[in-house]
């Protein structure tokens, strides 16, 4: 496999996941500042999604983390593909919270 920018276990890997986990925590601080977010259901579950795209991304770049350190290769197929699963699963829910809250709007 090739060894490119934001491949797991490299340096620009770990930015990135540290800043997916940055700013979710930022879009559940902006969200939950509000005095009435608690009265529309689909920014319970934007936040609820944020929470869960914390812990994701701060336990892969945990994981990215411990790669540099020990200098290990995580270009194992299995690996990758956990990883590709679950980006991609984060992004479907990501997705269909921001178009439920596009729909309350109109």
């Amino acid at each position: 496999m090739k060894d490119f920018a934001g491949t797991p276990g490299t340096l620009t890997g770990l930015l990135l996941r540290i800043m997916q986990c940055v700013f979710a925590a930022l879009t559940i601080s902006c969200i939950a500042s509000t005095k009435d977010f608690f009265n529309f259901t689909a920014f319970c579950y934007l936040i609820a999604s944020m929470g869960l795209q914390v812990v994701w991304s701060f336990g892969l770049a945990l994981f990215d983390a411990y790669a540099l350190i020990k200098k290990k290769v995580l270009h194992n197929p299995g690996l990758v593909s956990l990883f590709v699963v679950g980006d991609w699963v984060k992004m479907v829910q990501a997705c269909i919270t921001l178009f439920t809250v596009i729909s309350i709007e109109y």
